[in-house]
This record gives C-alpha cells, sequence and structure tokens, in this order.
C-alpha cells in the first residue's frame, strides 16, 4: 500500500491539472463509500457490544452495504484514466476494511487461534456478503492496476524512474493477492449464485491479470484455477475458471 502510495503522490506531482469527468463521478462514488464504511463500523461496534448480530437483510446495514460494494455504479464509470488512483484507493482501502470487519465480528482484536470457531461462523453465517465484497474488490483492483499502468505508459522516459518502477511492481504483487484470495474462496464450497458471481468478475476482468501478473505468479494462479475447478460443481463457475484459465495459459 505504501508503494502505492507513492505512485500516487508523483502522479500528483507529474500532473496536478488533470481533472475529468470520469475522475469527479468516481471520487463522489468513493467518498460516499467510504462515508459508509464509517456508519457501518460504528454499527457493527454497537451491536457487538449489545450482543447482537448484524442483518443485511434490513436498513441500515443494507444501505451502508450498498453503497461500499455498487459494482453497477463501478462499472458504469468512463473507462480508466491515469489520475484516477486517489479515489480508487480509497474506495478499494473502504471495501477491504468492512471485509475484514465482518470476518472479525464479534471478535476482540486481534484475532487469534482460539478465535477460529467465530470467524467460521462469520464465513457462513455472511458467505453472500462476502462473496459480493470479493467480486467487487476483483473489479475495483483490476481498475487500479489498468490506471496505475495508464500513469506509468504518460510519464517521460527522465520520469520513470526505479522508485516508480518498485512502487508499480509492488502494486502488481499486492494486485495478484486478491486475484489469489478470490480463487481460493471459490475453492471453498460457495453457494451456487455465488461462485458465479465471483468467478465472473474474474473472467471479466481476465485480460487486465493476464497482463498483470508476474511470470513467477503464473503457475500458481494456474495451480489455483485447476483446484477451483475441481472443488465448483457449478458448470457456468467450471466454464468462468476455464475461460480464464485459458487465456492465461495462452498468453505464456
Amino acid at each position: 500500500m505504501a508503494a502505492i502510495r507513492a505512485l500516487l503522490l508523483m502522479a500528483a506531482l507529474v500532473s496536478p491539472a488533470l481533472a475529468q469527468t470520469s475522475f469527479t463521478d468516481g471520487a463522489a462514488l468513493a467518498t460516499r463509500a467510504v462515508d459508509a464504511a464509517k456508519e457501518l463500523r460504528t454499527h457493527l461496534a454497537e451491536l457487538a457490544k449489545a450482543g447482537a448480530r448484524p442483518d443485511f437483510s434490513k436498513p441500515p446495514a443494507s444501505e451502508l452495504f450498498g453503497r461500499i460494494y455498487d459494482m453497477n455504479a463501478l462499472a458504469a464509470l468512463p473507462p480508466p484514466a491515469p489520475n484516477e488512483i486517489s479515489w480508487l484507493l480509497n474506495w478499494s482501502a473502504a471495501g477491504g476494511g468492512i471485509v475484514k470487519a465482518i470476518l472479525t465480528f464479534g471478535i476482540t482484536p486481534p484475532a487469534g487461534p482460539s478465535d477460529q470457531a467465530a470467524i467460521e461462523r462469520n464465513l457462513v453465517d455472511y458467505e453472500d456478503q462476502q462473496a459480493v465484497a470479493s467480486s467487487f474488490l476483483i473489479r475495483i483492483t483490476a481498475r487500479e492496476m489498468q490506471v496505475l499502468s495508464l500513469f506509468m505508459a504518460q510519464l517521460p522516459e527522465d520520469q520513470r524512474t526505479p522508485i516508480r518502477q518498485e512502487g508499480f511492481d509492488r502494486a502488481r504483487a499486492g494486485a495478484t493477492k486478491v486475484l489469489s484470495g478470490a480463487l481460493i474462496t471459490l475453492a471453498s464450497d460457495l453457494k451456487t449464485a455465488n461462485a458465479r458471481m465471483l468467478s465472473a468478475a474474474i473472467r471479466d476482468t481476465g485480460d487486465v491479470w493476464v497482463q498483470n501478473l508476474f511470470a513467477k505468479d503464473r503457475p500458481e494462479i494456474m495451480r489455483e484455477i485447476g483446484t477451483a475447478q475441481k472443488e465448483v460443481k457449478d458448470g457456468e463457475t467450471k466454464k468462468n475458471l476455464a475461460a480464464f484459465g485459458a487465456a492465461l495459459a495462452a498468453a505464456k
């Protein structure tokens, strides 16, 4: 994350005047998501203190969750632009934080081995929410990689410094972890609808992953694709994974 923040700072220094409709719309959506995440964290803390559990089928949890993981709004944005990284990072950070908050609900930090039963209960009780969140994070992380690639490509040759390249490489490695986590999740016997949604997010963003995965990471990702294909029972999910696997294999 520090490396990506460094790239963000450099982007601001290189092109401070960039301002496009996509940035304005995206920034507003990101602000809404960050604010909703703060409210949801407060709501979760109040429930935990009262000995209750969240109900994402009704307000306020349902509305706040929807503002954070608004995949329709994300999909409706104009094509990626090199000045977007600031609000993208804020939006994805808000989403990632709530994933952890739901997973560890009812646990006093830091979570330890004795909390495994509580984590497993949360995984079961809130599978639907975790699947939506994982699908969203796959899509927004793919957009982040597109934006970072555009930013690096627009730099004059003399500004493509080693530290910028290092930051970009770290961002690529972090994105690979997001993809890997999604593939591991797919191998964990999800409900059919959730497996289809998550595998579709991977399939739809496949071109971005093919372009940004390091050669050294491809074998492990291919192995995880194979494991997920063996574990899932749904034909549509298998096809989604097969399409991504074929694209990745062909790019070698």
